[in-house]
């Protein structure tokens, strides 16, 4: 079907909602001794309802990302093979982030296949067809059939992270 998507998260009149009934969960480089921090909390944006990641990336103690990670493990979304991406609905601070995808393949906690995209001061909606995502630190290729979690990521330099997402979901054009 043309333009149809699996919506994973959308805003509501009253907060967000989760399309695959889980919880989005802040994962910082704390886990591993790393200093950087942040916050995830529902908010509104220019009138928009959004999940928002802030925070202040550190390379400090071998650190360098904070991430919302939403886990879509045994959920309609788990399989993405028919689909051609991710469209995301995103209001930012001008800075690069990443998403980060993990399969059933991605074992150590350094692996995932990302993509790399820019937020706006302004909402936007942004596609990542699945094509532009690379394996960070594995081989294999990424299994569409087999997908885990969702991270949307601030990662890699020292920066403050301001990164609102409105509506998350697959697509095919």
């Amino acid at each position: 079907m043309a333009n149809e998507l699996l919506v994973i998260q959308a805003p509501v009149n009253d907060g967000v909602t989760s399309g695959v009934d889980r919880p989005w969960r802040l994962i910082t480089d704390g886990v591993m001794g790393g200093l950087s921090s942040g916050t995830l909390k529902q908010n509104t944006v220019e009138g928009r309802q959004c999940v928002r990641l802030r925070g202040d990336v550190s390379l400090k103690n071998n650190g360098g990302f904070i991430q919302a990670a939403l886990d879509i493990g045994s959920t309609p979304a788990a399989n993405a093979s028919a689909y051609q991406g991710i469209m995301l609905e995103v209001y930012g601070n001008n800075e690069e982030y990443n998403l980060h995808l993990r399969s059933n393949d991605v074992w150590l906690p350094w692996q995932s296949y990302r993509a790399s995209f820019v937020a706006p001061a302004k909402w936007q909606t942004i596609k990542l067809p699945f094509s532009s995502f690379s394996g960070y630190r594995i081989s294999k290729p990424l299994d569409l059939a087999q997908l885990k979690r969702i991270g949307v990521v601030a990662i890699g330099r020292e920066f403050a992270a301001d990164l609102c997402i409105g509506q998350l979901a697959l697509y095919r054009d």
